[in-house]
């Protein structure tokens, strides 16, 4: 199975109660990890973070996955329909 780019967008809510659970997935997954920009809003307790990975489906999907089983993340993923 070949791999493909993807770029996971996640918003947490009240990061302060869930970025230490969200940075620890994030390290589970470290070798598919090709960049990560995060971008507070402290005025609103929001967080948002843009991580682009190369991976296969499962990878991503299991990774995916993982972040948006934690309480007050939210998660959408665009993928490149090229493998590579």
């Amino acid at each position: 199975m070949g791999k493909k780019i993807a770029v996971i967008g996640a918003v947490l809510e009240e990061p302060q109660e869930s970025q230490t659970q969200f940075n620890q997935v994030v390290s589970e997954f470290k070798g598919i990890v090709r960049g990560r920009m995060g971008i507070p809003f402290e005025d609103v307790s929001v967080s948002v973070i843009s991580i682009v990975v190369v991976a296969t489906l499962d990878e991503i999907n299991s990774f995916t996955g993982k972040l948006g089983n934690i309480n007050g993340v939210n998660v959408k993923t665009s993928l490149s329909k090229k493998e590579i």
